[in-house]
């Protein structure tokens, strides 16, 4: 024998009956099918919404009851020729009559029993299965439908009754070793009591109606048909890149059903289970999909099998020195729980025996705060124990495998990536066959907490890396464009799928959860909403998605302000904009502080040297234990750019004007020329090299006229160097009468710093630096007799973006 189950969606429809019926058809039958049916989709909840507002005395009963009617006849009438449909239609609505007369007496007594809300439940699984038993007769195949209430012997307990499963063997054996039809057709979900009163399994009840049949007949194979293809690492709804799971075994089902999983209801797997029954999930849409096989173990590719959650828990904690080496108190706390029927969904006690945690459904919480401090009223008066501590919005993911007790660090790589992604664990329980791993987390957190654990260990090959991008100017440009032409190279090479969820500059945001298409960004973010950043900050953190990044490519003081409060939600930040690390030291500590706490990424390469890995360079230095003596450095690809051009010949005015329309200074050239950014730069190398500084701790030795720095505008500023044209002029001649080059230094060394115009002669490495180049030389415990140089290209947009685009990688690697 096999038996079938067809789910609510594989018989919601004309079109889908008609599919299922064709299935069954083509079956390659070896002996009796025998065919499950739930109601169609939606009719069971329609029909408990009919119950409850008759119970109300609420009219609105009988338009539902239209709904109902209207559409198993019209389902009739698509289903069958014309000259059928006379008898067919008669007897549905024979059956709707009883089902509204039924709720006409409840609408009279004002009262909904759990007896009469099993009886309304009904209808919706007799008419489907009925419909289908037919159809299946019009197509010349030897069908039969028979009552599952006939069958299947529960106790009185309506609404979620409890099998006689002496008795149902009896009735199932002794109908079938009669039946002569190749094909049976049974309602799912019901069953009745001694006395011939319906009674349901359960809301999904129809699955265990096929395992109790399938069990007692000793099928070969039970099959579930439902609307997806087997059961999947994780709900694909919740983690797109959830892959089918094509064999599983039964212990691993049972504990993914538990815990949230779909596809099969829990309690269907027990039976088959006890006689070793494949289970085998397929889907009615896709017919040739392999789909999911539950049998005895075999080989796994993964450790883990699949994960799985549970929404809307509550935490419940007995704590207090008085339950300390006192038997009975477990005992107690779950016979109040039992009295008060609170089913308990995971349990974790301290070593210490100072307090135990249930998890309950959060529908539960109250009354078990009841039960559970009217248990204990007398220690909580002695304050030997304290009151029930309820914690609800609470959730639990769980990692499900056979395979994890031979792999070690499975905890370890569980918990590292929820606490990479900044999501706090509240309860942990693991038993003692390391089946199962249950962690307790906030309900805001599920989501990620999926995908979080499905790359860590299903996705080993990819991660995904979400940017947000502040800044869409010359370097925010560049690295979009950079990040669009490495997309396949990075998924191919380093597994990484960096995508972009939303762009922002000073007029405009834009967010999309799949990935901004990066070849249109601008038209996708003109298309965006006005800029706010309050408003941008809050959607970053309501998306929640893992390996989260914050890019910050502005110079905005504002911008920098908000570093803190993504640190804080495990965000990571990584930044060109040198305000944040050149604030005060207290601000810049406690940003790096925050980093640590909440395990998140705070990187600002580019803060000094655009792309050179000058700060990376120096943070290895120092880890490995160097100790740093002095930093000197050219700092600013302008000034190199500026004093490298100044030679004999041309006036200063000519040089500064030729760098700021080629684009290397500022609009306002001063900012450059002040040497307030190359004091900036050196505070941030000395504070990396653990350093105390503030930034008025920096001496600068201003070559700029007082009249120039002073100007009230660029104009002006640009009339004072041609005034002052003669102290520039005296700068260059002195140093070009002694063979040496100006250059603009950067210096730090012991606790001080400093930054000013220096000549530098010929034996000296900064004499050959060209262009905008950056230098940086590190003399060091190590590097004592010849410092260490990093060289290159200090500014530019490209190379800039280059910087950010290599800390971004590094947040996740």
């Amino acid at each position: 024998m096999q038996v079938l189950k067809f789910g609510g969606t594989s018989v919601g429809s004309t079109q889908a009956i008609e599919q299922v019926c064709n299935i069954v058809a083509q079956y390659k039958r070896k002996s009796t099918l025998v065919l499950v049916v739930s109601a169609m989709s939606g009719t069971t909840d329609k029909l408990i919404q009919c119950g409850q507002l008759a119970g109300l005395q609420q009219e609105q009963y009988k338009s539902l009851l239209q709904e109902i009617e209207d559409r198993h006849l019209d389902t009739i009438r698509g289903l069958f020729p014309i000259t059928m449909q006379s008898s067919l239609l008669s007897q549905v609505k024979k059956q709707l009559n009883q089902l509204e007369s039924l709720c006409d007496g409840i609408f009279q007594v004002g009262e909904l029993s759990k007896r009469s809300l099993d009886k309304i439940m009904s209808f919706g699984e007799l008419l489907s299965s009925w419909m289908v038993a037919e159809k299946l007769k019009q197509m010349g195949l030897s069908a039969a439908w028979k009552d599952s209430r006939e069958l299947i012997a529960t106790d009185a307990q309506f609404g979620h009754a409890l099998v006689d499963f002496e008795v149902t063997d009896h009735q199932i054996t002794g109908f079938f070793q009669h039946q002569n039809a190749h094909i049976v057709v049974l309602p799912g979900f019901i069953a009745a009591t001694a006395d011939k009163e319906t009674t349901t399994l359960g809301r999904g009840g129809s699955d265990y109606t096929a395992a109790i049949v399938a069990a007692a007949m000793d099928a070969s194979v039970l099959e579930i048909w439902t609307d997806v293809s087997g059961m999947m690492t994780a709900d694909p709804r919740l983690v797109p890149q959830a892959i089918p799971i094509p064999q599983i075994s039964y212990e691993e089902a049972m504990e993914l059903s538990h815990f949230g999983a779909k596809v099969i209801y829990p309690p269907t797997i027990q039976p088959v289970m006890n006689r070793r029954i494949p289970i085998w999930i397929k889907n009615t849409f896709a017919a040739d999909d392999y789909g999911t096989l539950i049998q005895d173990n075999g080989e796994k590719t993964f450790p883990v099998t699949g994960i799985s959650g549970i929404q809307k828990i509550a935490l419940l904690t007995l704590e207090g020195s008085g339950m300390v080496g006192i038997p009975g108190f477990s005992k107690r706390l779950f016979d109040a729980l039992l009295r008060e029927k609170v089913n308990v969904i995971l349990i974790t006690q301290s070593s210490s025996e100072h307090s135990i945690t249930v998890g309950v459904h959060e529908d539960d919480m109250l009354k078990a705060k009841v039960g559970i401090d009217s248990e204990f009223v007398q220690e909580i008066h002695d304050k030997r124990i304290e009151p029930l501590i309820v914690e609800k919005d609470l959730a639990i993911v769980a990692v499900v495998g056979d395979n994890m007790k031979n792999h070690h660090g499975m905890s370890g790589k569980l918990f590292g990536a929820l606490g990479r992604n900044a999501i706090n664990v509240r309860a942990i329980a693991q038993g003692s066959t390391e089946k199962n791993i249950s962690a307790v987390i906030s309900k805001n957190d599920v989501r990620k907490a999926l995908n979080v654990i499905h790359e860590a260990f299903f996705e080993s090959e990819t991660r995904q890396v979400n940017v947000f991008v502040a800044g869409t100017g010359n370097v925010g440009g560049k690295l979009l464009e950079q990040l669009q032409l490495q997309q396949s190279y990075l998924q191919k090479e380093l597994g990484l799928q960096v995508r972009v969820i939303a762009l922002a500059n000073s007029r405009k945001m834009r967010f999309s959860e799949s990935g901004i298409q990066l070849n249109n960004w601008k038209e996708e973010l003109e298309a965006g909403h006005e800029m706010d950043l309050e408003q941008f900050m809050q959607r970053v953190q309501n998306m929640n998605l893992r390996n989260s990044v914050f890019v910050d490519n502005t110079a905005s003081e504002t911008v920098a302000g908000v570093y803190s409060t993504f640190l804080q939600h495990g965000i990571s930040v990584v930044t060109c904009n040198k305000i944040a690390c050149s604030s005060e030291y207290a601000n810049y500590k406690k940003l790096k502080d925050l980093a640590r706490k909440f395990n998140a990424s705070f990187l600002f390469e580019t803060n000094v040297g655009a792309g050179l890995p000058v700060i990376n360079t120096l943070n290895d230095l120092v880890r490995s234990g160097d100790k740093v003596q002095t930093i000197e450095a050219v700092l600013s690809g302008s000034l190199n750019f500026v004093f490298n051009n100044f030679v004999n010949g041309a006036s200063f005015r000519e040089v500064v004007k030729a760098a700021q329309d080629e684009g290397y200074t500022e609009p306002d050239p001063r900012i450059d020329l002040s040497g307030k950014d190359v004091m900036r730069k050196i505070l941030i190398l000395a504070r990396e090299s653990g350093a105390e500084l503030e930034m008025e701790d920096i001496v600068n030795h201003s070559f700029l006229p007082a009249e120039a720095l002073n100007a009230k505008d660029v104009p002006a500023f640009y009339e004072q160097l041609d005034v002052h044209a003669a102290h520039f002029g005296k700068l260059l001649k002195d140093a070009s009468d002694k063979g040496e080059r100006l250059k603009f230094v950067a210096r730090y060394h012991n606790g001080e710093a400093s930054v000013g115009l220096q000549s530098v002669g010929p034996q000296h490495p900064f004499y050959q630096l060209e262009g905008k180049d950056n230098i940086v030389l590190f003399t060091t415990h190590r590097y004592s007799a010849q410092p260490l140089i990093v060289k290159g290209a200090g500014a530019g947009a490209d190379v800039t973006a280059s910087g950010i685009f290599a800390d971004i990688i590094r947040t996740v690697r």
